[in-house]
């Protein structure tokens, strides 16, 4: 979908460098290179770009808080670019990959400059074939043209796992190792961290830097011409689920949520909503909330990074939350033991349930797993896990309590919404096929353990 405020998603696929240049591309690294890195972070603030990976912190300040970092504890200043998504829900940077790489890789150069950094990573995971392919072949066509920076850019394929998109776990993945989250951020400690050089870093995903590219190209005060004050610009969202016409669409920030579910995805009889699997559950209440980062949050709930799971009210809520945590016990790193165990025997407690069996004592278990879920937590997944369930729960008491008393079983037919493609044509919304053969150690087995351990159940009713 575009309308007037398509700035990033462009109306056909921008495969060239020579159309890029023939759209205009180029002109904010251009201007950048003219105007000092001070100045060029000063209109990156002045525009009010807020980070597009979840977070929503400004940019601008990260950019300057690690360059000080880098002056005063010393070491080598770098960039790394997050396009390795993997939240559930969410296929906006792929899709800016796939349709306009160039702006990215405009906005990686433009950082370059204005940080001072001696190089910048591209984490991505290696599933990733067309956007990796599209990102591959713009970057060589940027190097043969000489842009500035452009040569100090390398591209890191990764594993196909949920926290290679953390932000320290794709920095391990950067070294060579398991994406296992570390404790110190990128800001304090970067690439190569020693004690004695805390090599400061920079992490921004797709969506941010492609911004950055258009902001150096037309202004600060055109960027906030879409958005909110606190919330300038547009943003790509993603909405699938129970909706007719699934897909990637950019909105400025500010539009209603009930705008992007009802009037363009075409969600009827709403039940329940995701912002991937790190925020509170989103209902009906919610609907009339602005898409921006702090009048979200004050609602309670979370954009995320944009990606919206829809659920109607023909799904089981019970169902709905087994799919969910059961993605967050496969995907915890292990690190925390709270978090893996936590995780893991919320899933199982789950799927008992989901098979007709247990009491209400069980969700009582469930809401002291989710409460403990996060000591000595190293990243997000275990807060999101808590947020998740304790807000479900209590959102979803009677049903889950009325489902559980009755001893049935469930439909247990939904998906991990882990999107591998999007055919926004037919609406059809393809998921990761063998993600329910995903085991807690990150291998695969040769059969789904849960369906077979449920399948010996049902045989002995």
């Amino acid at each position: 979908m575009r309308d007037d405020t398509d700035r990033l998603l462009p109306a056909t696929p921008v495969t060239s460098l020579e159309q890029h240049l023939e759209a205009g591309g180029g002109t904010g690294l251009e201007r950048a290179r003219s105007l000092t890195p001070d100045e060029v972070t000063a209109e990156v603030d002045a525009a009010g770009l807020r980070g597009r990976g979840g977070a929503g912190f400004p940019t601008a300040t990260k950019w300057r808080g690690v360059r000080e970092t880098a002056e005063h504890a010393g070491g080598r200043l770098s960039i790394v670019a997050n396009a390795a998504e993997g939240e559930p829900g969410t296929y906006k940077d792929r899709t800016l990959i796939e349709q306009q790489p160039y702006a990215f890789l405009e906005g990686i150069c433009i950082a370059l400059h204005a940080s001072g950094a001696d190089a910048a990573h591209i984490g991505i995971k290696a599933s990733f074939t067309r956007p990796l392919e599209r990102l591959q072949h713009a970057l060589d066509e940027i190097v043969a043209a000489g842009w500035f920076g452009a040569d100090r850019i390398a591209i890191v394929p990764g594993p196909d796992l949920y926290l290679f998109g953390e932000e320290t776990g794709m920095l391990e993945v950067i070294e060579g190792k398991l994406p296992m989250p570390r404790l110190v951020r990128p800001f304090e400690a970067g690439l190569n961290a020693t004690t004695a050089t805390p090599n400061p870093t920079i992490v921004n995903n797709v969506e941010t830097f492609s911004h950055v590219a258009r902001i150096l190209a037309n202004g600060a005060d055109w960027f906030r011409e879409a958005g909110t004050e606190a919330s300038p610009g547009t943003m790509v969202f993603t909405v699938v689920g129970d909706v007719p016409n699934p897909g990637v669409y950019e909105l400025a920030l500010g539009t209603p949520l009930r705008v992007l579910l009802e009037d363009i995805a075409g969600a009827t009889d709403i039940k329940a909503v995701y912002s991937g699997v790190s925020n509170a559950v989103i209902l009906e209440e919610h609907l009339d909330t602005p898409l921006c980062f702090d009048a979200m949050s004050d609602a309670g709930v979370g954009m995320g990074s944009g990606g919206f799971i829809v659920y109607n009210r023909d799904r089981s809520i019970l169902d709905v939350l087994s799919v969910l945590v059961n993605f967050l016990s496969v995907e915890s790193c292990g690190q925390c033991n709270a978090c893996k165990l936590g995780n893991g025997a919320m899933a199982e407690t789950l799927a008992n349930l989901q098979a007709g069996l247990g009491s209400r004592t069980d969700l009582e278990s469930l809401l002291r797993r989710a409460a403990t879920v996060t000591d000595q937590n190293r990243c997000y997944l275990p807060v999101g896990s808590q947020l998740l369930v304790g807000s479900t729960v209590a959102a979803f008491e009677d049903e889950l309590i009325e489902t559980v008393e009755a001893g049935t079983r469930t439909p247990a037919d939904l998906p991990t919404p882990l999107i591998v493609d999007i055919d926004e044509d037919e609406g059809i919304v393809h998921y990761h096929d063998r993600y329910h053969l995903r085991q807690v150690d990150w291998s695969y087995a040769d059969e789904d353990p849960t369906a077979e351990r449920l399948e010996a159940i049902r045989r002995t009713d």
